[in-house]
């Protein structure tokens, strides 16, 4: 039995967080019902590529859920949805900010009509404040919030996170208040409204970077694969490719310094501390470099390894999911009636993963199943 086995869950949601925070919650066990427009989430249509006429990023957040079609114009599909609404646990919302208030479907009104339910909101900027009907999609949260500024090489450009971050961040928050509500309610019997936002997701994942900036004054550069606040832990070239050497404390630095043939490091008053080697970076880092470059990456990797120094290949996508470890933890999980696959929710409950139980639906594959007629 999966946790949330007779949990219903309704999801109004479109592109990639709030269908995120609901794909989340099917995974673990919900019934989630995915409201969609005729037409069908946007999401769908992202591409290429895409598999069988439907975009590989919507087949990534929508498996594990039943789809209902509504034109939430017409006046007879809202009535149904209130009415279905009032039968779930928890609603997800990430629509256009404001637009279900429009039609009545707003927290404050469905909360009042149905106070058992977890009604939540998925925005760009936040519930309040004088950005709270500001749509925004990723790569304008990630500049807006400051996370672009702190991602790249060190002196370039800030760059855009190589992946959705905000948006999947924001979706796991939603998904944790969602069970936060839930709880609550059985406590107290009422439901609650949860908000989430891409904003605020951005804020939260700069937190470290916030406390240095306020204990320093001094705004953190951007420092490529590395850190701002431990040296060496970042990655560098080898003859055959790059590694990623984690040196997290002075015990581990003595380590790797005798590894490169340098034990006198260990004791040199310019890298002797941590803090001593952030200030000596521009003396250090080139010279573990050109070391580096005199070995093969696995040579490397058998020689730290052997010392206890933490260590790792930077390994490309395909790579990484070929993995011993990646089929040893089942994140790679086959698509029921398909030749496709999908990454699966990164938790276990008893030792169990849960599975891909239904394929991402079709627009309305579930219209007539759920709704009737």
């Amino acid at each position: 039995m999966l946790p949330l086995q007779g949990i219903t869950v309704v999801e109004i949601g479109q592109n990639l967080a709030g269908p995120v925070a609901a794909e989340i919650l099917a995974h673990m066990g919900a019934d989630v019902i995915k409201i969609e427009r005729p037409e069908g989430d946007d999401a769908r249509h992202w591409g290429p590529p895409f598999w069988k006429g439907v975009s590989p990023g919507f087949l990534a957040v929508n498996a594990n859920k039943r789809s209902v079609t509504l034109d939430l114009k017409k006046p007879a599909d809202v009535e149904w949805l209130v009415d279905f609404i009032g039968r779930a646990d928890v609603l997800v919302q990430n629509l256009r900010p404001g637009s279900l208030e429009e039609q009545g479907l707003g927290a404050a009104a469905l909360t009042a009509k149905h106070p058992r339910l977890v009604y939540c909101s998925v925005w760009a900027f936040g519930a309040t404040g004088p950005l709270r009907l500001k749509p925004g999609y990723e790569p304008m949260v990630q500049a807006f919030s400051g996370l672009m500024m702190m991602n790249g090489d060190e002196g370039g450009p800030p760059t855009r996170i190589g992946t959705s971050i905000l948006d999947y961040g924001t979706g796991m928050w939603t998904a944790i208040g969602a069970l936060a509500g839930l709880v609550q309610r059985q406590q107290t019997g009422r439901g609650c409204i949860v908000d989430a936002s891409l904003f605020e997701t951005g804020l939260a994942w700069l937190k470290g970077h916030f406390a240095s900036f306020r204990a320093s004054g001094v705004i953190p550069e951007r420092h490529r694969t590395g850190s701002h606040r431990v040296v060496p832990f970042q990655g560098f070239e080898t003859k055959t490719g790059p590694l990623i050497i984690a040196a997290g404390n002075d015990r581990l630095f003595a380590k790797l310094a005798q590894v490169l043939g340098h034990p006198e490091w260990a004791t040199d008053p310019r890298f002797v501390t941590n803090e001593a080697r952030v200030a000596s970076k521009p003396l250090l880092l080139p010279e573990i470099e050109r070391i580096l470059m005199t070995r093969s990456k696995g040579e490397w990797i058998d020689l730290l390894e052997a010392a206890g120094v933490p260590c790792a290949p930077i390994h490309t996508l395909p790579e990484a999911v070929a993995l011993p470890q990646a089929a040893a933890i089942g994140m790679i999980q086959p698509v029921p009636g398909d030749d496709y696959e999908l990454v699966a929710l990164p938790l276990s409950f008893d030792g169990a993963r849960p599975g891909i139980r239904r394929a991402p639906p079709k627009p309305g594959e579930h219209t007539r199943e759920i709704r009737g007629g």
